[in-house]
């Protein structure tokens, strides 16, 4: 049956992409400002579908037949999956690898969904996309430079390194020097891949699709589905260069305490278009390098707090979120003229790679802080009540608590001051795995159920979740204090725009003052219990 309809699907779309291509090629080619470019993309189009459903296929096979008499719930069938997992893990990385492209992004973005999709395909993807992804040839570069500048990169800038310092999935950075002496990073997306885009988009949709008729527990079409709302954006770099000055306006406006410690490279706007961006040059370590960072006189305790602290305001008060904050992302340096009473220097926080944004409508940002404030203080009946409104229902509430804070149910509603850490310890991440593997079918149900800007937000709290390991080799409870702080605050702010009544704005300033003391009472206990381990080491 799996095999009849993926060789169906994959016979269809092989008969019309050879159709299109070839009844097309000759009249594109004819047509085009650059025919050999056009030739090379529709020989090339054919070739990575036919991978596209040569590997679907052969996952779903595979799935279906080594599975096959298995009993649900067996220690064998365990071991089966395992191995199956593993196997088709590899087999979409070697994809991502030879199509290039958003097949890159698509793996970075399943080894960021930490204990959303099966542990085998988060550790493959995650250990080989962001080290291993595609660079342009200089010939490539100057292509893109004379396309979009009219001009190539030596004449545009005073001096330009040919080597990239760095490349992603979409792009890569040269490092250059305006003709006025200004050190610059010129982002340059990688040749002809807007033209690529949609038909890489429909690949990815044809495997993700063939596997959830096969395996109607496997649901990640929201993936394809936000994939294909956010690709287009992330291709034109002048939507980037837009969401970097909205951010910094943001925290200027919304966040004046905390706007000097965050920071986005300047644009330069009459070298950049929507495939080249050019922007100030940023030294700095990387928010992950602790050894970098405590050269550079500052502690990574403060960092982890910054992060914390950024992405709160973003999220709580803005409504407009980074959703790609991994560490390649975020630099660190000291902030200007700043140290904390210890003497160690302040960090700032630069944000990189502006590709990829998330608004939260009103109604969606109030009850995601509602929800995050009932986490923090384990308010039962609240953590119900938001988490049913986000769209988890009456049923799977208890589940989207569980992966919002990766904690199990009995911690979530435990009211110990650190109920939410994670240690980061072995026994930690063992029982974090074992949680998301006895309910994947209800992970896959949730995921289906929730708005995907919700979806994203996941995403992103994986991501930070992973830059405060890096940094603390776990959790911190400052980190979820902030989050309570913040998130409280966009609450009780919310209920202030929409009351008018006196004693409706009493009860406000009731509720305010009733969470700052609690949030004073836990920064006590925190610190009676920091010092009980303290005492004892």
């Amino acid at each position: 049956m799996a095999a009849r309809f993926l060789w169906r699907s994959g016979g269809r779309l092989m008969v019309v992409s050879a159709a299109i291509c070839g009844g097309s090629v000759a009249a594109a080619a004819a047509s085009s400002d650059d025919p050999a470019a056009t030739l090379k993309l529709c020989t090339t189009v054919p070739v990575r579908l036919l991978r596209d459903a040569v590997t679907a296929a052969s996952i779903a096979f595979d799935y279906e037949y080594s599975l096959l008499g298995l009993p649900e719930g067996s220690s064998e069938r365990d071991r089966v999956k395992h191995e199956v997992h593993l196997r088709s893990a590899r087999k979409l990385q070697e994809l991502c690898f030879k199509n290039g492209g958003i097949y890159i992004k698509l793996g970075q973005h399943i080894g960021q969904l930490e204990y959303l999709v099966p542990e085998e395909y988060v550790r493959t993807m995650r250990e080989s996309m962001l080290n291993r992804c595609p660079v342009s040839s200089y010939e490539q570069v100057c292509a893109v430079f004379k396309k979009e500048l009219g001009e190539t990169p030596d004449k545009v800038f005073a001096e330009f390194d040919p080597v990239p310092i760095a490349s992603a999935s979409l792009a890569q950075v040269h490092v250059a020097r305006t003709h006025d002496g200004r050190k610059v990073a010129v982002k340059v997306q990688h040749a002809h891949m807007t033209d690529t885009a949609a038909a890489d988009h429909a690949g990815v949709g044809l495997i993700v699709n063939s596997l959830y008729r096969i395996f109607p527990s496997f649901d990640y079409r929201w993936l394809v589905e936000e994939m294909g709302e956010s690709l287009p954006k992330e291709l034109d770099f002048l939507v980037e260069a837009k969401n970097s000055e909205k951010c910094l306006d943001n925290f200027r406006k919304l966040s004046p305490h905390i706007a000097e410690y965050v920071y986005a490279p300047k644009v330069y706007w009459n070298l950049s278009t929507t495939k080249l961006l050019t922007m100030e040059f940023m030294d700095g370590a990387q928010v992950s390098d602790v050894k970098m960072i405590r050269k550079l006189g500052i502690h990574p305790h403060d960092v982890s707090k910054l992060v914390s602290q950024a992405f709160a305001e973003m999220t709580f008060k803005h409504g407009f979120v980074h959703c790609d904050p991994h560490s390649a992302n975020m630099i660190v340096r000291p902030a200007p003229g700043k140290r904390n009473i210890l003497g160690n220097r302040k960090p700032q926080l630069v944000l990189l790679d502006h590709g990829l944004y998330k608004e939260l409508d009103f109604n969606t940002r109030y009850n995601y802080a509602a929800l995050w404030k009932a986490l923090i203080f384990s308010d039962v009946n609240a953590i119900k009540e938001y988490s049913v409104k986000l769209g988890a229902g009456d049923d799977l509430y208890v589940l989207f608590a569980g992966i919002l804070t990766m904690r199990p149910w009995n911690r979530v509603i435990d009211t110990s001051v650190d109920h939410l850490v994670i240690k980061g310890t072995n026994e930690d991440r063992s029982e974090l795995q074992m949680y998301a593997s006895q309910y994947f079918p209800q992970i896959s149900e949730l995921l289906r159920r929730l708005p995907r800007v919700i979806l994203l937000m996941l995403k992103t709290n994986d991501c930070l979740r992973a830059v405060n390991n890096a940094l603390l080799q776990g959790s911190s409870m400052d980190s979820f204090m902030i989050i309570g702080k913040v998130s409280s605050e966009a609450v009780l702010e919310a209920k202030r725009q929409q009351e008018r009544s006196f004693l409706k704005w009493l009860s406000i300033w009731l509720e305010e003052f009733s969470v700052e003391a609690r949030l004073w009472v836990m920064h006590l206990a925190l610190w009676v219990l920091q010092l009980r381990k303290a005492l004892t080491l």
